[in-house]
């Protein structure tokens, strides 16, 4: 029996969700602390309001193996975010709020209709601001007979004290994590502290889940995936990151990404407004290998 269920019929996962109320009143959720009155209808830099706004809904075969597997991965895309990146390669959801508000009944359906799809999990995208929203719907999802795991799918910033409240919620934390320097979050994500407080929060994840583990088909059961964009010019930040990843555990599942393209407000900056090199890619994982990291991959 998967722990959410657990949480639920025990009745604690209702205190949590009383916690979680009581934090969106004066919404401390991330680490922006923002304190608006979600619950009355302000917005702070996430622009989210009690309700999510869910910008799709669908069976996914394009995240990493272990998630998406032969079947998919049943993903929720909730428009708005914490962070600002100037480049985000899905900003007409994270940055122009494309989607439609849902209620958590509807929510809910969600998630048990992708599991009957035969989604090998749910896939909360951009979790971070929509925490409340996903634990009032998970008691009539699991009444409904939901059990796959649940993954929670980061930008990395997010607050200790809101995951340890999540703590037995998500099977499998996939967090970004963008860069092993601050100057570069606060310059193109709008954040002073980012490389701190997603290392912070990335040791909670994987204090939760530990390291990866999957099942007899390869597909994730439990556990910690960290992902990493590398941007132009990345290599010095980028092997920060292979660092502290290494550091939390040398089997911690690091996936290397190669997608990055110029979008959003992207193509006007010198130094992002461009493709990464061809080998830098490369020459991070290797890097990555040398260094200790046994979980190393890179598309």
């Amino acid at each position: 029996m998967r722990r959410y269920v657990e949480l639920c019929r025990s009745g604690e996962l209702h205190r949590r969700i009383g916690a979680l109320e009581r934090i969106i009143a004066s919404c401390t959720l991330c680490p922006r602390s923002c304190r608006v009155d979600r619950t009355a209808g302000e917005r702070g830099v996430c622009r989210a309001g009690a309700l999510p706004r869910v910008a799709s809904w669908s069976i996914h075969h394009g995240e990493e193996r272990p998630i998406s597997g032969r079947r998919g991965s049943g993903t929720i895309f909730f428009s708005g975010c914490n962070l600002s990146c100037v480049f985000c390669q899905n900003y007409e959801i994270s940055q122009l709020d494309l989607g439609h508000e849902v209620g958590f009944e509807r929510l809910s359906r969600m998630m048990i209709e992708l599991q009957k799809a035969g989604c090998h999990n749910i896939n909360f995208v951009t979790p971070t601001h929509t925490v409340y929203a996903i634990l009032r719907a998970l008691p009539e999802a699991v009444r409904r007979g939901l059990s796959v795991p649940l993954v929670y799918n980061s930008g990395g910033y997010d607050s200790t004290s809101t995951l340890k409240i999540l703590d037995g919620v998500f099977d499998v934390y996939m967090p970004d994590f963008k860069y092993g320097s601050s100057p570069s979050g606060a310059r193109f994500s709008g954040v002073e502290d980012y490389a701190e407080v997603a290392e912070a929060a990335i040791r909670e994840m994987h204090r939760q889940v530990g390291d990866l583990v999957t099942d007899e088909r390869g597909v994730a059961e439990r556990g910690l995936l960290v992902r990493h964009l590398v941007l132009p010019g990345d290599a010095a930040v980028g092997k920060t990151v292979v660092d502290t990843v290494l550091s939390i555990s040398p089997d911690t599942y690091l996936n290397i990404m190669d997608q990055y393209r110029p979008l959003f407000r992207a193509s006007h900056d010198p130094d992002i407004g461009r493709r990464p090199n061809a080998d830098s890619v490369r020459s991070l994982a290797a890097y990555a290998r040398r260094r200790g990291l046994t979980r190393v991959y890179h598309d």
